[in-house]
């Protein structure tokens, strides 16, 4: 299976910049229990402990003596392929002089003694010669990568199409199709966004020590196999070997691993005769073998080395929410989000289904064929008649999976069904734009044909497990309604968890008394991913809001930890008592810990200068952000802010030196040209800035920000119509920006519009409840 980009941090370019912790790294999980003819090493293995201490890996082969059967279906699945040395048993694609040419670049793929090479552009985009060092995953597709002299291992744009010729197989092909991607851009193949020591390294190996050397800018990179083993799930595993060769100690809890998952009680998945469903769920314990599956089964980012079954995923990784851009409104999957997300919106996590209920752990495979899985628990005689799909029973009538699993391809062959088991929604298609899995038989027909017709069968009410899709979509689309919905699903624990933490990050946009009364009573939440985002939340509050935060400093979990130390890090140290004070202290050491996990990553460079910007150092964030752009020039979001460094402490011409720096790499930079607009202005050298700021704002329109600033500069420079009508123009692109809407309100008072400016008032009212200002006004123009 494929890797693929980290997402970058989110990071604003005002001063008062929001934390949002580490990039979110997708990493997937192709586990590989090695055969035990063969193993896939990085260092020597490790022999079996002794003595008393800390587990070690052993490595797979020394499973496989008493696991055979298990060890023989992992070998035969694809996540024992997850990544090898290049060697003729596992290279799937054609070397044998085999050309290919897409998006204006070309590649050679050859072989030369026992060599796997590929002739294509590089570093400098002229065509050179690469030995390939490594093949990634296995079907449908396979990726190559080609390890540099300073560590850094590469993923080739270039894989190979694994399936049958007869469905469009055995081909070179882009990964990202006809998009042309230049030296310069950090996806670029020997650039950032392709490196598999941080991209996708933790899930293609076992036991992986990043090795990054942070002054050599250099990798030193070992693992205890290639791929996943029986100990990346497991666990170091030389306990459990001494715990099995003295006898199998019944007494032994953990069978002398250090943590084992967590069992659920044992569920009762008979159908009931009256729905041909399960009647009841099970309890599902703190550290399930879900848990262990998300490792590396979905979009996060990672704060911790130290990962072991038993625990939740928060422990060690920071996943990402339903936001905008990853997954669609109603929490379908969008972007490449691996699982884990949207089964954890599902019904079915929700009654205490685990993937192994599915899924045989060790080969891959699915338990059953088609909707057959799903008859493990549910009546398919019930389910496949008539009166449930509207479709005559038969071939080619849609079955469970086509219908509540809809499907995407990612990598231009990669199909993947959406794990959160919903009800078909064409109504929602229509009225949100959202997918629906009726057009994708029905492509020919519009969601309101496909809507009707469930209408017809089913009645008009909409039954669905998740309830979130009309408050996320009018939240994104600037409607204050969505105020009071959200603050409901953030704190409706019946509400799937990935929601409510959501919900809580989509309430950053809708300020009120209610609305910070359900943060913080999300601060309470069951799952630590709502705790942690509600503690985000909290930045930019008074310190006294701040304060209701400081019981989290000791939460069982390191990721709402680790988000309590860094919104707390700024607080006195001497008004706090000396258990709270070594709290933070701690939770501050954590935050850095996690931190230092990714300083090869140019967003981990940058939360550690906001974290000395709190600390009041701001050489060591100049430092910092400066690291930062050493590994990623183009990084204009972090220039931004090392821009506003310089503001504060009176470079302003080094302010406008680092983003020009930037812009001679990415001259398309919107948030550079944004960011240099305001640095000259502050310089006060106003015609050359209105030139930057109209760029940014042009070349980024749904950028409220950079429409406002542009504006106002037109307005100061005398040209007060062409500023007026872009404000109205981003009025309508951004309905609930209080600066847009306040500088038309304005306008229309100096105009003496009244009809206008109560329309404004009320807006303006209705985005902000609690400030009396705009209520009075629409109040006083309304008589």
């Amino acid at each position: 299976m494929p890797c693929y980009p980290a997402e970058m941090g989110r990071n604003s370019t005002r001063s008062d910049i929001e934390w949002r912790f580490l990039a979110p790294v997708m990493a997937l999980v192709t586990i590989a229990f090695l055969a035990t003819a063969w193993i896939k090493s990085g260092a020597p293995i490790t022999t079996v402990a002794q003595g008393a201490g800390a587990p070690v890996h052993v490595g797979s082969q020394a499973c496989a003596g008493c696991h055979a059967s298990q060890a023989a279906s992992w070998a035969a699945s694809h996540h024992a392929h997850a990544m090898d040395h290049a060697r003729p048993e596992t290279m799937r694609g054609d070397f044998a002089g085999r050309s290919a040419e897409a998006a204006g670049i070309r590649a050679r793929f050859f072989r030369e003694g026992g060599a796997y090479l590929v002739e294509t552009a590089g570093s400098d985009g002229k065509q050179a010669v690469f030995t390939i060092s490594h093949s990634l995953g296995w079907e449908p597709l396979q990726q190559y990568l080609v390890t540099f002299p300073d560590g850094r291992i590469q993923t080739l744009p270039w894989a190979w199409d694994t399936r049958p010729a007869t469905e469009g197989g055995q081909r070179w092909f882009l990964v990202y199709g006809d998009e042309q991607i230049g030296p310069a851009d950090s996806r670029y193949w020997t650039r950032l966004q392709q490196n598999w020591n941080h991209m996708c390294a933790e899930c293609h190996t076992t036991d992986l020590r990043k090795g990054y050397d942070a002054q050599a800018d250099s990798f030193r990179t070992r693992w205890s196999e290639l791929g996943v083993g029986c100990e990346g799930c497991h666990g170091a595993g030389s306990g459990h070997i001494a715990w099995a060769r003295a006898g199998a100690d019944g007494g032994n809890a953990t069978r002398g691993f250090a943590a084992l998952a967590h069992r659920r009680p044992a569920p009762d998945w008979s159908p009931d005769p009256g729905t041909g469903s399960p009647a009841a769920g099970v309890a599902r314990p703190p550290g399930d073998e879900v848990e262990t599956c998300a490792r590396c089964h979905s979009r996060r980012g990672q704060i911790g080395t130290d990962w072991r079954p038993g625990q939740p995923i928060a422990q060690t990784h920071s996943p990402v929410t339903l936001a905008a851009g990853l997954f669609e409104d109603d929490g379908q999957m969008k972007d490449e989000v691996f699982n884990d997300h949207a089964f954890k919106q599902s019904l079915m996590y929700a009654k205490g289904v685990v993937c192994s209920d599915c899924h045989e752990p060790h080969s891959g495979k699915v338990r059953a064929e088609g909707a057959a899985i799903c008859a493990q628990c549910h009546q398919p005689e019930r389910f496949a008649a008539i009166g449930h799909t509207g479709h005559a029973p038969g071939p080619g009538a849609p079955d469970c999976i086509g219908c509540h699993m809809p499907a995407r391809t990612y990598m231009q062959v990669d199909r993947r069904h959406d794990h959160s088991f919903r009800t078909p929604r064409p109504d929602l298609s229509a009225a949100l734009g959202v997918p629906n899995t009726c057009s994708a038989c029905h492509a020919d027909k519009p969601a309101n044909w496909a809507a009707a017709a469930v209408e017809r069968w089913h009645g008009p009410q909409r039954k669905g497990f998740q309830t979130y899709a009309d408050a996320f979509h009018r939240s994104r689309t600037g409607d204050p309604s969505s105020r009071d919905t959200l603050q409901r699903l953030a704190t409706d624990n019946l509400v799937p968890a990935p929601a409510r933490a959501t919900a809580v990050e989509e309430l950053a946009s809708w300020p009120a008394a209610a609305s910070e009364r359900a943060v913080t009573r999300a601060l309470d939440d069951p799952d630590p991913v709502v705790r942690a985002t509600a503690l985000r939340h909290l930045e930019g509050q008074p310190a006294e809001r701040r304060r209701i935060a400081l019981p989290l400093l000791a939460d069982p979990v390191r990721l709402v930890r680790i988000a309590a130390g860094y919104l707390l890090a700024d607080l006195s140290f001497e008004t706090l008592p000396q258990h709270q004070r070594e709290a933070l202290s701690a939770a501050i050491a954590e935050f850095e810990a996690a931190l230092a996990v990714d300083l090869d990553r140019p967003e981990a460079r940058a939360n550690r200068a906001l974290l000395r910007l709190k600390q009041q150092r701001p050489a060591d964030a100049e430092s910092e952000y400066l690291a930062a752009l050493r590994l990623d020039p183009a990084a204009a979001a972090i220039a931004a802010q090392l821009a506003d460094l310089y503001r504060r402490t009176g470079h302003e011409t080094d302010a406008e030196r680092v983003l020009r720096a930037v812009l001679a790499v990415d001259p398309g930079s919107a948030g550079a040209r944004h960011a240099l607009g305001l640095s000259l202005i502050r310089q006060k050298r106003p015609r050359e800035a209105l030139i930057d700021l109209k760029a940014a704002a042009e070349a980024d329109p749904a950028n409220a920000r950079f429409a406002f600033i542009y504006a106002v500069a037109l307005r100061s420079l005398g040209q007060p119509e062409l500023a007026s009508r872009l404000l109205a123009a981003a009025a309508t692109r951004h309905p609930a920006d209080v600066d847009i809407l306040s500088a038309l309100l304005q306008e229309a008072l100096q105009r003496q519009d009244r009809t206008q400016a109560l329309d404004l008032a009320r807006r303006l009212a209705a985005l902000r409840p609690d400030d009396p200002r705009f209520k009075d006004l629409a109040g006083r123009l309304g008589r």
